[in-house]
């Protein structure tokens, strides 16, 4: 994987918006809504003020200017270090690690908040507990894991994936399995949330998605869970 991913080092940005092209909305409104989301369950579930965040497959890190005054010390790894270069040089606030695909480079309880972003549909599936395992292992007691991650019952989904050149071994997986796979690996207070329902960053279009959020209706979803 870190092969396939080093070879998209330069045009990452280009390739993911050509596979959601057909939505006629630009790569940048659902990384907003990503950062929205984070920023509600950081103050729902971190309450003491901005966690220390570690972003499992930060691929180049064009995710990572949205978490600007929302979180303390900010980390990435990925298996691609053609990538880890091309985000260490984008953002050298952010401490960026190559991964070996196996062991997180980081001691056990070094995080307040643990995220992965549409990462686990690369994950081979055997592989899927060790993941989660090493994610539970770097968050503190007290903390958050949160995989945001495509809905695979939503059929604009489908046509995204199946458009986007490096999804192509993509194995989907739905809410319910990786609550399933959180609730394995120890976490607590397991829930979830859909969202990008709609394509309107308008208030009233958010408050509609907030009251669907417990249906699998949205392109995305986020499950969660404390360490």
């Amino acid at each position: 994987m870190s092969q396939l991913f080093d070879s998209y080092r330069s045009n990452y940005r280009d390739v993911v918006q050509s596979s959601i092209d057909f939505s006629g909305l630009p790569h940048s409104f659902f990384m907003r809504a990503k950062a929205d989301l984070l920023r509600d369950l950081i103050a729902a579930r971190l309450k003491s003020g901005m966690p220390d965040m570690l972003d499992a497959g930060c691929g180049v890190g064009s995710f990572h200017p949205l978490l600007c005054g929302m979180v303390s010390q900010l980390s990435g790894i990925d298996v691609s270090s053609a990538s880890i270069a091309q985000a260490q040089a984008d953002n050298p606030g952010v401490d960026y690690r190559v991964f070996d695909g196996i062991h997180f480079p980081f001691a056990d309880a070094s995080f307040d908040l643990v995220t992965t972003i549409c990462v686990m549909h690369h994950v081979p599936p055997a592989e899927w507990a060790g993941f989660m395992g090493e994610m539970r292992r770097v968050v503190r007691p007290g903390g958050v894991v949160c995989v945001i991650e495509h809905n695979p019952f939503n059929p604009l989904t489908r046509i995204a994936v199946a458009r986007c050149e490096f999804d192509r071994d993509a194995v989907l997986l739905g809410a319910g399995k990786t609550q399933k796979i959180m609730a394995g690996a120890g976490l607590r207070d397991i829930a979830s949330r859909h969202f990008l329902l709609l394509p309107w960053e308008a208030r009233s279009a958010r408050r509609v998605e907030s009251a669907l959020s417990g249906l699998p209706l949205g392109a995305q979803y986020a499950a969660f869970g404390t360490a």
